[in-house]
């Protein structure tokens, strides 16, 4: 019983010592640079700043006419609307595929499923969207974010009504309700914790995408917040202290909102996994 709790107390102190070396170590080394003067923040060291900047922040907050205002707009909305088109069509996929278990289903089930491997053709996509007349625009762009991310929704969904007892479906179709009525009556309100899970994990993997928009959605007036990180670095000279105090400024609203919903996303993923 000692040797099973020294060996806990073990685990624990690794855990902590690992978290500590990969988030909070970066995260003290960008915070301290943020403060720097640009000559000082260049040699990229941890030590503290002889004298504070915090004018960085407001430099960055102020850039290119207010910038980063404009980044912040375009990646709510991005975000919003991703995140909506996402836990509606992902929870009513994952209801058809948990349910129906005929040849067809598990055809579809494979396909989409297939999406969790294969990444996306860059070229391919923007001549698709060319095609559509929606290139650098907000709605295609939304397109390809719930596109990208519809598999891994319908496989937390799926997972999640395995647990969700057939009899209760059974006895409102008794009571003369439509398989749609079924869903959004009897399901729909079940689904609240793994839909609070889809909700942050798209969020912040939205609000952080920086590949996606810098294909699908260029141009300045289309900007989101990962893209004003080129602000500061170039190909002969990079101010590391504006970079640093930018990637402070758009790290934090994610940082908070997944500090505060942590335990609803294990929970959610952990419902799925386990009675699924």
């Amino acid at each position: 019983m000692k040797k099973h709790r020294k060996l806990l107390l073990i685990g624990e102190i690794v855990g902590v010592a690992l978290t500590v070396i990969i988030f909070i170590i970066p995260f003290y080394f960008m915070f301290v640079n943020s403060l720097k003067s640009q000559q000082e923040a260049n040699l990229l060291t941890i030590a503290w700043p002889t004298e504070l900047h915090l004018e960085n922040y407001l430099e960055v907050f102020s850039y290119s006419n207010y910038q980063l205002l404009t980044a912040f707009k375009n990646s709510l909305l991005l975000t919003v609307f991703t995140v909506i088109g996402l836990i509606v069509t992902g929870a009513m996929a994952g209801y058809v595929i948990q349910r129906r278990s005929d040849r067809v289903m598990k055809i579809v089930s494979s396909i989409i499923m297939l999406g969790l491997m294969i990444p996306a053709a860059i070229l391919p996509t923007i001549n698709l969207l060319q095609k559509l007349h929606i290139y650098r625009t907000m709605f295609g762009m939304v397109m390809v974010e719930i596109a990208l991310q519809t598999p891994f929704t319908i496989m937390l969904f799926r997972g999640y009504m395995a647990s969700i007892p057939t009899e209760l479906e059974e006895a409102a179709r008794i009571d003369g309700c439509s398989p749609f009525q079924v869903f959004l009556q009897i399901i729909n309100p079940l689904l609240k914790p793994i839909r609070a899970t889809v909700i942050i994990l798209t969020a912040v993997t939205t609000f952080n995408d920086f590949t996606n928009p810098l294909y699908f959605l260029p141009g300045a007036e289309n900007t989101t917040v990962q893209l004003t990180l080129y602000n500061y670095k170039g190909q002969f000279a990079s101010s590391y202290n504006l970079l640093f105090a930018n990637i402070i400024l758009i790290t934090i609203p994610m940082l908070i909102l997944f500090i505060l919903f942590n335990k609803k996303i294990v929970a959610g993923m952990v419902a799925g996994s386990v009675k699924g």
